[in-house]
């Protein structure tokens, strides 16, 4: 299967090729699997629960502003802990593996819990992990799997702060995205369940709808997660000066540093110093602490649940 990107406007700052072979490859399947503007709002009013206060209006977002979009990182930002690794605990309670390779993953999100933030070395492991584990099998089924997943793991692990947030965007009119190394069926699974526009994920290998058990560049991770960014601002005319982007990890930011509007949301310690230095928006729903900066949505107070998930990936043609 081919890949046609020539709608790409070529990048224009540095980073690895593998970077912006991933990157493309990501918003070349977001694109693809993305949720009509009308399509995403009665999704997530299907999925968020009513507040018995309607907040003020905010300020920003900026209602009706189609060249503004927003953009999240999942793990820890709209969910609590990895979701690849709550996706191992669904695959093996099938039978897919076996409990060693369980074990590994819980030894991935034990560190994360603990450390706080993501490192190179233990994202190729659970990368591999997982490349072996969906490696031979359908495309489709690690699909259906990933819905079932995503209701018994999932669904109760999303910031409510977070959705919010999402949800202010969306209420304004603008498309939101997910943007995660997780696999980008697993981010999909979630995005549609929160009701918003799509996903930007780790793209994996395919073959007549079967994983090879090969990546596409290589994860969507650091430089990679801004040149996906870029590439999908390019495809959807975005302003990214009126984008906004929103992530826990220091990892993030050269994504977060893109965009005109930049959140640093439960921020580990060298991504809350750097958003100090930078006078960037902070928030933080671990501690109920309040945002360092005025002028996050009034919305980010309302409550609502989601989530969703499935492994690896596979290459996407151009959406028609």
């Amino acid at each position: 299967m081919r890949l046609s990107w020539e709608w790409l406007t070529p990048r224009r700052r540095p980073a690895t090729a593998r970077s912006v072979l991933a990157g493309e490859a990501s918003a070349e399947a977001a694109r693809k699997t993305s949720q009509a503007p009308e399509e995403a709002l009665e999704a997530g009013a299907a999925e968020v629960a009513p507040a018995e206060e309607k907040p003020a209006e905010p300020e920003f977002p900026v209602a009706g502003d189609e060249r503004a979009a927003a953009f999240f990182d999942l793990d820890n930002t709209v969910m609590q802990g990895a979701s690849l690794f709550h996706f191992g605990r669904g695959l093996y309670k099938r039978k897919f593996f076996e409990r060693r390779e369980l074990t590994r993953f819980a030894w991935q999100q034990a560190y994360f819990r603990i450390a706080g933030t993501e490192d190179a070395g233990h994202i190729q492991d659970v990368r591999e992990s997982a490349l072996s584990i969906v490696k031979g099998h359908r495309v489709a089924e690690l699909m259906s799997i990933g819905e079932e997943i995503y209701d018994e793991y999932l669904a109760g692990r999303i910031w409510s702060g977070t959705r919010a947030l999402a949800q202010a965007h969306l209420d304004a009119g603008q498309r939101v995205w997910l943007v995660t190394a997780a696999p980008v069926e697993t981010a999909t699974i979630i995005a549609r369940r929160l009701g918003l526009t799509g996903a930007l994920g780790t793209v994996a290998e395919s073959v007549g709808g079967v994983y090879t058990g090969r990546l596409v560049g290589e994860p969507l991770h650091g430089p990679a997660k801004a040149e996906a960014v870029r590439a999908l601002a390019a495809a959807e005319e975005l302003d990214l000066d009126r984008c906004a982007a929103y992530s826990d990890s220091h990892n993030d930011i050269p994504m977060l540093s893109l965009v005109g509007h930049p959140y640093a949301i439960n921020p580990d310690t060298k991504l809350r110093k750097h958003a100090r230095e930078h006078d960037w928006r902070l928030r933080d729903y671990r501690t109920g602490r309040k945002a360092v900066k005025i002028g996050i949505p009034a919305a980010a107070g309302v409550g609502a649940l989601a989530g969703g998930t499935a492994a690896a990936v596979a290459i996407h043609r151009r959406r028609a």
